[in-house]
């Protein structure tokens, strides 16, 4: 077994360290890319309603103009 010598030592541990940042980047991708994915899914649902639901119909009616009491034509 041989020793490492100091400059080995701290070259190992930067080697360490990037893959250890690699690692975290790309599970932080990964969540970031399945959390897009569900916020996309979710709007695609909401816009998209199921088929055959009731469809409601407004109307506006109009009441004629005038005196309702008076019945006498002059």
């Amino acid at each position: 077994m041989t020793a490492l010598t100091p400059v080995e030592r701290h070259e190992r541990r930067r080697q360490q360290r990037r893959r250890d940042l690699i690692r975290w980047g790309i599970r932080a991708l990964v969540v970031l890319l399945v959390f897009l994915f569900g916020v996309a899914l979710g709007q695609a649902l909401h816009d998209n309603p199921r088929p055959g639901r009731t469809i409601t119909h407004d109307q506006t009616l109009h009441i004629p103009t005038g005196n309702p009491a008076s019945t006498v034509t002059p």
